[in-house]
This record gives structure tokens, C-alpha cells and sequence, in this order.
């Protein structure tokens, strides 16, 4: 008779074998079966290893898998953004300076709101304000104007153009001019 086993570690003197004609084996041929239970049992281990192994390699390939999908996705919809708002600009522009040299047709600034309010929805923000530090990686230099104090120097004196970004990516950088302080002797 022999005994189930349901993954449990293998008690071999609980191991009761039988021979064809249902006699106990003779001496060595008990210690033959164990072994050969034994190496059996070694080996659906090791199989049993391997299978969880690469399951869970499996299962790490696809979590990366679904990260870079998101990245991806991610990645595509700021550049859809990126773009729509880069095709939108030239007009929204236009509207800014009509607005800045004169009064414009109300049908126009209602256009400049909606625009400002896609904008808006979109997540751009605006780049350059007077009196806010030079910063290359926001700001397009067009020139400097001399200013008597150190503490000036550097800081944006005019927006020629308004910069924009969307998230951290710069669309367009704000076009200025930049405060340059020169000690005179």
C-alpha cells in the first residue's frame, strides 16, 4: 500500500511497498524505491522551482510591460498637446496683439477667452513677466537694458513675446529683455 503525498516532505518509514504479488520487497529493493522516490521527488522540486521562477519572471515582464504603456500613452498625449497647442498659438497671438494696440471687435475677444480658456484646459502655462530672473531655459534674450543697481541685474525688463509650457516641456520660450547691470569707475 502506499501512501499519498500532498507536498508534504516524505516520511519514507511511513512508506509501505508492495510487489506484484503483494509480499514486502526483499532488503535492497526497498532502499532502491526510496531512492528512486527520492531523486523522483528531487526532481519535481527542481521542476517545481523552475516553473515559479519564470513564472514570476513572467510576471515582472509584465508589469514592466504595463509601466511602459502607461509612459507611452503618457508621452503621446503631451505630444498631442504639444502640437494642438502649437497650432493654436499663431491665431491666439494675433488676438493678444490686436488686443494690446486697440480695441478689438467683441466677436474677436470672445474667440481670445476661448482660446485662453482651451488653453487653460490643456495646462498651458504662460512663460516671462517683468521682474522675474533670466532663466535660458524659459527665456529667449533680445537684448539688455542698462539699470543702475546690481540687485537689477539679471532680471527680465520687457516681454517681447509670451512664452508657453505645457507640464515641464517648454512649447516656446518667452521672448525678453534682460537687465544688465555695468559698474561705472
Amino acid at each position: 500500500m502506499t501512501k499519498e503525498w500532498h507536498g508534504d516532505d516524505i516520511d519514507t518509514e511511513d512508506i509501505v511497498l508492495e510487489t506484484e504479488n503483494n509480499e514486502p520487497p526483499k532488503g535492497g529493493d526497498c532502499e532502491k524505491k526510496v531512492e528512486k522516490l527520492k531523486s523522483e521527488l528531487e526532481k519535481a522540486t527542481a521542476e517545481n522551482r523552475e516553473n515559479l521562477d519564470g513564472w514570476q519572471r513572467a510576471k515582472a515582464d509584465y508589469v514592466n510591460l504595463l509601466k511602459r504603456f502607461d509612459n507611452e500613452s503618457k508621452t503621446a498625449q503631451m505630444k498631442g498637446k504639444v502640437k494642438a497647442v502649437e497650432t493654436l498659438l499663431p491665431a491666439f497671438d494675433a488676438l493678444e496683439r490686436a488686443k494690446e494696440h486697440g480695441e478689438i471687435p467683441e466677436g474677436f475677444a470672445a474667440i481670445a477667452r476661448q482660446l485662453e480658456s482651451a488653453f487653460a484646459a490643456l495646462g498651458l502655462a504662460e512663460l516671462g513677466a517683468e521682474g522675474e530672473t533670466f532663466d535660458p531655459a524659459l527665456h529667449e534674450a533680445y537684448g539688455q537694458d542698462s539699470v543702475d543697481t546690481a540687485e537689477k541685474d539679471g532680471l527680465v525688463t520687457a516681454v517681447l513675446e509670451k512664452g508657453w509650457r505645457v507640464g515641464g516641456a517648454v512649447i516656446r520660450p518667452a521672448k525678453v529683455r534682460v537687465a544688465a547691470f555695468q559698474e561705472i569707475s
